[in-house]
């Protein structure tokens, strides 16, 4: 006797295209961070500021990324918690992740590292496409995010059992590169050159492009890195933990511009050991083969 299919997670268009409203918002406002950072960006580097003036905008900029990775953070939740998903709420997220973690770290590392007077073409091209491509590496990483994670795709409930990203996720991603100008940032103003950041940051075009491209490998590879999405409302801990948590919390607070660099870091960090020495091959390959064939 064959297993009767699945019911459809969604009867109708109009019911996949529901607006929830306090998701959404959160959605929103991720995509809100990413255009003011790349509009501080676009003014740090093309409304002729002194050096002091376009080191606080790119210093704002990351902030900005930051600030929509918290977003980012919230609006899956409060629509798992609220039992409010749908498929627009998911496409929505993906555009908003495009301009917020796609388009602002490219256009802040470019800006950063081309000086409009300087006549080195390669410099110019070769930071152009490694930016592009990063950018083009978000893009499809959310796309094939969407793909795994679709409800009205059979088998994706299996995919989705181990709590597991396949790829970097895109916040991470500029989370790693906001970070690092944060952290320089800081470096900068304890040895008092904090208005030479953009100046200072050229010269670790080195770091900085290079760092670009083995996160987007990273985020198209089939590397698992490991979901937060179990703790929740409801997750449960000891006094100890409680403790320890607010403790650590404070200390990321009052150590900011260099703890971002630490988590992002030790996240992407933890993510690869844990795929290298951790996980079997075939626990590490959840994402379906590209397919080079045209039906």
């Amino acid at each position: 006797m064959s297993t009767p299919p699945e019911p459809r997670r969604y009867q109708s268009a109009e019911e996949a295209a529901h607006i929830y409203l306090l998701p959404n918002l959160f959605t929103a406002g991720n995509m809100l961070c990413g255009f003011l950072a790349i509009k501080n960006c676009i003014e740090a580097h093309f409304t002729g500021l002194d050096v002091s003036a376009r080191s606080d905008h790119y210093i704002m900029a990351v902030w900005f990324i930051i600030f929509a990775c918290i977003c980012d953070m919230f609006d899956g939740r409060i629509a798992r918690a609220t039992h409010r998903e749908s498929l627009f709420g998911a496409e929505f997220d993906s555009m908003a992740d495009t301009v917020s973690f796609g388009v602002a770290p490219a256009l802040m590392v470019c800006f950063l590292i081309i000086n409009p007077n300087q006549n080195e073409e390669y410099i110019k091209l070769s930071t152009w496409l490694l930016a592009f491509i990063y950018l083009l590496c978000v893009g499809v990483r959310l796309a094939r995010f969407n793909v795994l994670t679709n409800p009205l795709i059979p088998g994706n409930e299996k995919r989705s059992a181990g709590g597991d990203f396949v790829g970097l996720p895109s916040p991470a991603a500029a989370g790693l590169i906001a970070s690092i100008v944060l952290a320089l940032s800081k470096v900068l103003y304890i040895s008092n050159q904090n208005d030479r950041l953009d100046l200072v940051l050229k010269s670790w075009s080195w770091v900085l492009l290079p760092l670009m491209l083995i996160v987007s490998y990273l985020m198209i590879s089939n590397v698992r890195f490991p979901s937060l999405k179990m703790i929740n409302w409801n997750t449960r801990t000891k006094s100890k933990g409680f403790v320890l948590i607010i403790l650590v919390g404070a200390g990321l607070f009052l150590f900011r511009e260099l703890s971002m660099l630490v988590v992002f870091l030790g996240y992407i960090t933890w993510g690869v050991i844990r795929h290298l020495f951790y996980l079997k091959k075939e626990e590490t390959d959840p994402a379906p083969e590209d397919d080079e064939s045209v039906s």
